[in-house]
This record gives structure tokens, sequence and C-alpha cells, in this order.
């Protein structure tokens, strides 16, 4: 018998024992095996234990045939990839990972109670399956994003298992290679550091008692304002000093704190700005490590290029171009209600609307325009009504209480005009769920502290910059262009030459440049379900909830 023959041959018995071992029992194994072609093959305890077990995992499966069931574990020649692996789960938490699913210790225990080479084999698949899980988990993310919460549309990329184990096989460096399973945006190094920053913290007795009162501002002085003192130094932002006074270097110390947490920056201690100040630091330690998720589930998507950045809890958004941020705006964003939330997915945006017309969606013509023109027929008289051939109707020749929202036969349209509700330009990237980046004519929600007041679209504290930033790729004066075409008064589409990816996130925590890292609020609840989620799938917090 050829060494080649030999080969197909022990694949195509071991595939044939593994299926006969769920199905009929390790007895029925060996007498099966008898019978087979093979029969004068015999199989060692741990080449059998191995097809057995790893035909439960078809990924595994695959790979231990296509090496003759040799192992990668539990090999003396094993050792530095076995350490290194080993080392990778014990740290596993700190990546917000879920170590007890992966048991390092269980393993490290069932390594020194080997007595058999069946045992040696189990052992040599079970360490290959919860490699795929870590790498997985470390990789895509534990959570499902969408399963959790609906209005999360993210699919996290799926590396092949079998493709990733047999790469992870032939490494020469398998220390490295687990390390680049993680996201390689700089902000996740950072939020792992932040996270060990963060235990430290709570292991040293965090940032001492929380400031009691509603209101402190320059000028007071008393034990609340030692109470801000001690709290602002503990967290770093006010240098050592006795002074029981809210002076200048306090006010200097609450506006940076306030900056960093996306506040007014006015020096007053208010009600908002104390019940930042007043969370504990393991609340900031659950928005890192669900912000540590979040960029798993956008590990593999090239940040290297221009692309917009939408964080919704921060009320802003962002044009980064290798890695520089050249634009920057305030934004509104979706009301925090069931069907108005602005969703979190990621597209490409293919081209502007400059003096864009208002097709208004069927759910705001029947929730909101219907009922006030059965009150009132020349309610919203800025809408055309539109039938099913394209014509302008009048209002005059319609019955509106004769129809409700199932059979409400019109569309709805708002002609381009500076008090359009989509204002002078909009910004596409085509999607199921209709959201876009547009301009408002509502100026003065843009002032607000929270911006959540639209109906799930994002709108653009400084439309024309940000339109003068994606023209540059493609015209020498984009300023210029884009005023002609606005003068014109004319609805007019500009395709972007080279589409710019978008990016819609809802991130809490989010590392600056030099690794400082700012706080929003979880102005949809997203976060504390996430988490909550994380628990559940065993991720722990490191340290005991204030």
């Amino acid at each position: 018998m050829t060494r080649n023959f030999r080969k197909i041959g022990l694949a195509f018995a071991l595939a044939t024992l593994a299926a006969g071992a769920q199905a009929q029992g390790t007895a029925q194994i060996a007498a099966q095996g008898a019978m087979s072609p093979l029969a004068g093959v015999e199989l060692s305890g741990f080449t059998q234990a191995v097809a057995e077990a790893a035909a439960k995992t078809p990924a595994l499966a695959a790979f231990y045939a296509a090496r003759d069931y040799r192992p990668i574990w539990t090999a003396a020649g094993d050792a530095d990839r076995r350490a290194a692996f080993m080392r990778a789960l014990d740290l596993s938490s700190l990546q917000g990972l879920p170590t007890a699913h992966y048991d390092p210790a269980g393993l490290r225990v069932a390594f020194a109670a080997v007595q058999s080479e069946r045992q040696r084999g189990l052992l040599e698949v079970k360490m290959s399956q919860i490699f795929l899980d870590y790498a997985h988990d470390l990789s895509h993310g534990v959570l499902d994003p969408h399963s959790v919460i609906s209005d999360i549309k993210r699919e996290p990329k799926r590396a092949d298992p079998e493709a990733r184990i047999t790469a992870f096989a032939a490494s020469t460096n398998p220390a490295l290679f687990l390390r680049e399973l993680a996201p390689q945006m700089p902000q996740y190094a950072q939020l792992v550091k932040a996270r060990l920053d963060l235990e430290h913290q709570i292991e040293a007795g965090g940032w001492g008692p929380t400031v009691p009162g509603s209101k402190l501002e320059p000028g007071d002085s008393g034990p609340d304002v030692i109470a801000l003192r001690n709290r602002l130094q503990k967290m770093g932002y006010l240098g050592r000093t006795a002074s029981a006074s809210y002076d200048a270097d306090m006010q200097k110390a609450v506006q940076a704190y306030q900056a960093d947490q996306g506040l007014a920056t006015d020096g007053i201690a208010g009600p908002s700005t104390l019940g930042e100040l007043n969370k504990s630091p393991e609340a900031r330690m659950r928005s890192i490590l669900v912000a540590m998720e979040r960029l798993r589930w956008m590990n593999g998507i090239d940040f290297s290029q221009r692309y917009v950045w939408v964080n919704i809890t921060d009320f802003s958004v962002r044009v980064v171009d290798h890695g520089k941020t050249i634009f920057r705006s305030v934004t509104v964003v979706g009301q925090n209600s069931s069907d108005r939330r602005t969703p979190e997915f990621s597209d490409e945006m293919e081209r502007m609307v400059i003096n864009p017309a208002w097709h208004v969606p069927r759910s705001i013509v029947t929730k909101e325009y219907l009922p006030k023109m059965q009150r009132n027929p020349n309610a919203a008289s800025q809408l055309q009504l539109i039938d099913s051939q394209g014509r302008v109707v009048p209002r005059s020749a319609v019955n509106f209480v004769a129809y409700n929202a199932s059979n409400f036969p019109f569309a709805m349209k708002e002609p381009p005009s500076s008090r359009n509700a989509l204002g002078l330009v909009k910004f596409l990237f085509p999607n199921r769920w209709n959201i876009y980046l547009h301009d408002t004519p509502s100026k003065s929600l843009f002032q607000k502290e929270t911006r959540a007041f639209s109906h799930g679209c994002v709108r653009v504290g400084d439309p024309f910059d940000l339109a003068y930033t994606l023209l540059s790729a493609q015209s020498d004066n984009p300023e210029a262009e884009f005023k002609r075409i606005l003068n014109s008064g004319r609805e007019t589409v500009v395709p972007l030459e080279k589409h710019v990816p978008v990016h819609l996130t809802y991130f809490t925590a989010w590392p600056t440049a030099t690794g400082h890292v700012e706080y929003r609020r979880d102005v949809y609840g997203r976060d504390a379900i996430l988490f909550d989620a994380l628990q559940k799938a065993g991720v722990e917090l490191g340290t005991q909830d204030s």
C-alpha cells in the first residue's frame, strides 16, 4: 500500500469512525473499524479520540483530517504554542472576554491528569475548540449584536474557523498571532489600558465619596466644595490644594471635566455635571467593556483611508482622512423612542443632493400629518399631496377623515427651499432604514446639550462645510462648485466619484489621540442592555459594583 493511498484511506476510515461514534457509541466503533477497508490499519487511542471529538465540529474535523491527525497542543514540540495560548487565556479578562468560559485553570489540571493516549486526544480537541471560541470572541465579539438590540444593524465579519486554526498551527510566532486577533485600531489598545488603569484605581479605593448637593459654583465654600475638590483631585483634574472655596483653579478643573464628558463648559457644577462626576469607576468600567465589544464588531474594517464617523452619544460627526480629523461638527440624532432612535451600522456615502426635496416617509405621513390634516385640511401647508401618478393634488379635493393609516392613498413631498425639513443639502448612503445625514432649518437645537430630536436621521450643524470637505476629493474649488449648484435653486444630485465609508456608532467611552478616555451618556440605554448580555455570557467586571 503506497503512502498516499494509506493517507486517503486513513482519513476515510477515521471519518467513518467519527460518524459512528456519534450515532452508535464507542463499542460499535471498534467493530465498524474492523470491517472497514483499512481493517489492517491499527489506529492509536490518540488518533481515534481526536477523530471522535473533532467530528462534532466540522472545521476541526477537516483540520485534523488534513494533517493526518497530528497534534498542535499536546506533543512535546507544541510547548511554545501551548504556553502562548495559555497566557492569552489568563489575560483574556483584560480584553473584556469571558475567561471562565475558556477555563485556563481547568485546562492545566487536565494536562496534569492525562494518563492515556485517549485522554490526550480528547484534550487535544478541547484545546482546539477553546482556541476557536477565544479567537471568535476576540476578533468578532462575544455577542451577536442585532439579536441583543434590534437597532444595532451591524454584522461582524466572520473568519473561516478551519482557515484560522490552520494558519495558527503554521505560525512561527504564536504569541504575535494571538495578539493580532484583536482589533488593530489604536483605540482598542487604549481601551484595554484604560480598563487596567481603572481596575488599579478601584483597588486603591476609587474616587472617594460622592459630591452632595445639586449645584456648586464659583464663590461657594464649605464641605460640599471640599468633597468636589477631593473628587476632582482623585480623578486627576485638580492639583494639590487645601482650598475650601470654589476658586478659579477649581472652576478650570470643572470646565476640563465638562469638556471630557461632552457637557456645557460653564465651570458650574450643576445637576448634569454632578451626575456624571458622581458616577463610580465601576460604571465607567462597564462603558469601557462595552466599547471594546463594539470595536470587536467592527474588526476588519479598513480605517486607513477617508471615512465619516458619527458617534450618536457624542452628537457629533467627523471626517477622518488617513487617521487625521479634517472636519468635525455637532449633530442632532433620533429621539429616544421606539421608532426614532438612530440605528448603528456602516455603509458607503455615494452622493449628496443639493436643494433636496423632502419625500416624507410613509410612517410620518400617517402617524403625524394625517391626524393633523383630519383636524385641519391646511395643516402643514408647505407639504404637497402626491397621488400614485406623481401628480400634485389640491387639499380641497381630499376628504381626509375618510382615510386611515392603512388606506391613505397619497404621498407627501416638500419642495426645495431654505425652510425644507432637510435644509439645503443631504448626504446619502442608501440603506434599508432610510437613514442619512442632512441640513436642517432648526438651527437652535444645536445649542442644546442633549440633542436627540430627529426622526432617526442625523442633522448636521455645519452641512456646507461637510459638503466642501467631501467635494475636495474631486474638485479644485469645492466651495465655488457647491454654491453654484445651490444658487440655481434646483434639486441636483452630485455623485461622489469615490464612495466614502460611513460609520454610525454608539460609544459612551472613547479615547482621545493621547489615550485619555472621554465618556458620554447612554442616551438610548443600549450600553446597559449590552453589559447585562455580556455578563450573562460570562464577562466579569473584575471588581465589585458600587
